[in-house]
């Protein structure tokens, strides 16, 4: 199974033929297909046909990115990449169109296609293929593909608000921490590697360490005693909660490139921990991990 974050592109643009597909415009019947529900709702998942194919995902992906979902009712794993996709078209309120093409029913489109295993899913842009993956990927990837092709297409990314974070946030506001816990594990059960989530564990984690802390004791303590560890690690961690990440981050690269053997590791183990409560695409992460490496090396 490829992974939609770190592989490479199945297809780039013009490398499918689609041309064996473009006919003129369907009878009125077939069009009104295309057309929005009533009530004005866009549209969300189609079923699609070789004979609907141009309307329903070529012309509709020259505005809208259009996702298309090749399946088949004997397909197990289908069963379980297809209910995430049409989740996911549905929160999407018609930024892009999960449109489902069932192989069995249309094998001219799986031959165009090259599909070679199912599921397997095509992200159709401008009337080309994009992109692709194959196989069932957990939740986290699949949005993460998903906001990808919609860069490509021009469409502005806003990520939707997930209300299992918000009450683990509430609950780590106030202060209830086995609640807070419980409700971020929870969100990591059923989206692992959802980065929001592990931000919040890690967060918890480090509040538990510094709860009955004096953050400006602790602080002095540590620069009255450069070489002891725990109070430099006690210091940074005060100072990523009191919102001096950099200056944390700082203080544990020099304590790395002052220490050696088991301390060096506890000292870099701790520092990567923080790096978590922050997340891998805070820039003040990415600038202390290179720090961190070239005190290492």
């Amino acid at each position: 199974m490829s992974d939609p974050r770190n592989s490479p592109s199945i297809f780039t643009r013009g490398a499918v033929d689609l041309g064996a597909l473009r006919r003129p415009a369907a009878p009125p019947a077939a069009a009104a297909s295309a057309a929005p529900p009533a009530g004005g709702a866009a549209v969300a998942v189609v079923d699609v046909t070789e004979a609907t194919f141009q309307g329903e995902v070529l012309e509709r992906s020259l505005t809208t990115p259009v996702v298309v979902d090749f399946w088949a009712s004997w397909c197990e794993p289908c069963k379980q990449l297809s209910p995430l996709l049409e989740k996911l078209a549905a929160e999407a309120g018609g930024a892009w169109v999960l449109a489902k093409v069932d192989v069995d029913a249309n094998p001219r489109l799986a031959q165009l296609f090259r599909i070679q295993g199912i599921p397997m899913v095509i992200g159709i842009v401008g009337g080309q293929p994009v992109d692709a993956f194959s196989g069932v990927v957990p939740e986290a990837q699949l949005r993460q593909w998903v906001d990808a092709l919609l860069k490509a297409g021009g469409v502005e990314v806003v990520a939707a608000e997930d209300p299992r974070l918000d009450e683990a946030d509430e609950a780590l506001m106030t202060g209830d921490l086995d609640a807070a816990e419980a409700a971020y594990q929870k969100i990591l059960h059923e989206t692992p590697g959802d980065v929001a989530a592990q931000s919040g564990l890690a967060q918890v984690t480090l509040t538990r360490r510094v709860r009955h802390v004096d953050p400006a004791a602790a602080v002095a303590a540590a620069d009255a005693a450069p070489a002891d560890v725990a109070a430099q690690l006690t210091a940074a961690d005060v100072e990523v909660l009191s919102g001096l990440a950099e200056r944390a981050y700082d203080r544990l690269v020099a304590l790395v490139r002052r220490t050696a053997g088991e301390e060096r590791d506890t000292v870099r183990d701790h520092l990567v921990s923080l790096f978590a409560v922050a997340g891998p695409d805070d820039p003040a992460v990415a600038a202390a991990r290179r720090a961190l490496a070239s005190a290492l090396f």
